[in-house]
């Protein structure tokens, strides 16, 4: 009997990950049903699509996969999430059917590093101040604050998926590579090449600080005002992570001495009010949460999870693979 995999995601994320070599090559492993029709997609809807699925491919705007959906499916043996987290969408009865899940965070991840990479060299090389001050007439004024990537010290919170990969971006460079994440050792990390310390000495001696840990509970905040007050004059803080990593309002305060300068993707919320001091100091680098993938960036997605259900076929090890027993420190 053919495989049968239900592409559980509206016409707009379908067109925006898949591309037509993607598609050839999903019809290669199966029957492959999506949506007909424009509009989001309601828990009927998926209900329908999954009817008998052997393979879920799940993305923004999916529902839940509650027991009303999977009851559709008893077969069900993989759900692949053609997004990064898959919180919104794995329920207990997941877990308790024993379905397996992968997830192109692993890709995701990647164009966030990336990201995280090209904000920490013009931050550096103080681009975002040059480029105002010669739009403005002036020609090189600030040219002594310029810094290069080259023997100072980057602190990584979280070494997650976009922090690993922004440690291995790291070390094709001469920097001193500082890491704070509580779920791996000593070891781990110095296999990472970098060296394992608490939040304090991190904040305390890095030149850099790029944010990459999970937002949840125990991370609310973390980044606070006691630990920004820490941070070295000129020092560059990132976070292309989540807003509420970040005490905002500790930080707008020490923004605003001119010591720091913070390059933020993400806030808390989203966007920041027209009138949130974020928009308006000079020392602030505010971009409307694109560190992830966007436009054509879409399609790593699509190529990801397209490559993990070529794996899964053919029975090969799944490079995306979410630990469920982890889902509530993940990100």
């Amino acid at each position: 009997m053919e495989r049968k995999i239900a592409l559980l995601m509206d016409q707009e994320n379908l067109d925006s990950l898949f591309d037509a070599a993607h598609r050839k090559r999903l019809t290669r492993l199966g029957n492959v049903v999506t949506v007909t029709k424009p509009g989001a997609l309601t828990p009927e809807r998926s209900a329908a699509l999954i009817e008998g699925a052997d393979i879920a491919v799940t993305s923004w705007g999916c529902p839940p996969l509650d027991q009303a959906i999977l009851e559709q499916a008893p077969g069900l043996r993989l759900i692949m999430h053609a997004a990064g987290t898959v919180k919104r969408i794995v329920t207990p009865e997941v877990v308790n059917r024993g379905i397996r899940v992968s997830s192109a965070n692993t890709a995701l991840g990647q164009r966030v590093a990336e990201t995280a990479l090209g904000l920490t060299i013009v931050s550096l090389k103080n681009i975002w101040q040059l480029a105002r001050d010669t739009r403005e007439g002036e020609w090189g004024r600030n040219r002594p604050k310029v810094k290069e990537l080259y023997g100072i010290t980057v602190g990584v919170i979280g070494a997650g998926q976009s922090g690993g990969y922004y440690i291995e971006l790291m070390r094709r460079f001469q920097v001193r590579l500082l890491v704070c994440d509580p779920a791996l050792t000593e070891e781990q990390i110095r296999e990472m090449g970098a060296v394992k310390t608490d939040l304090e000495q991190l904040m305390r001696e890095s030149d850099v600080v790029s944010v990459h840990a999970p937002a949840i509970p125990a991370t609310d905040k973390m980044i606070n005002g006691p630990l920004l007050q820490q941070m070295k004059d000129d020092a560059i803080l990132i976070n292309t992570a989540r807003g509420s990593l970040i005490d905002e309002e500790a930080l707008v305060a020490e923004l605003g001495k001119g010591r720091l300068w913070a390059c933020l993707d993400v806030t808390n919320p989203e966007p920041p009010a027209p009138d949130h001091p974020f928009r308006t100091l000079p020392n602030v680098t505010l971009i409307p949460h694109i560190a992830g993938v966007v436009t054509n960036g879409l399609r790593s997605l699509g190529e990801f999870t397209v490559t993990e259900l070529e794996a899964f076929s053919e029975g090969r090890p799944l490079n995306g693979t979410v630990q469920l027993a982890r889902l509530d420190t993940l990100a």
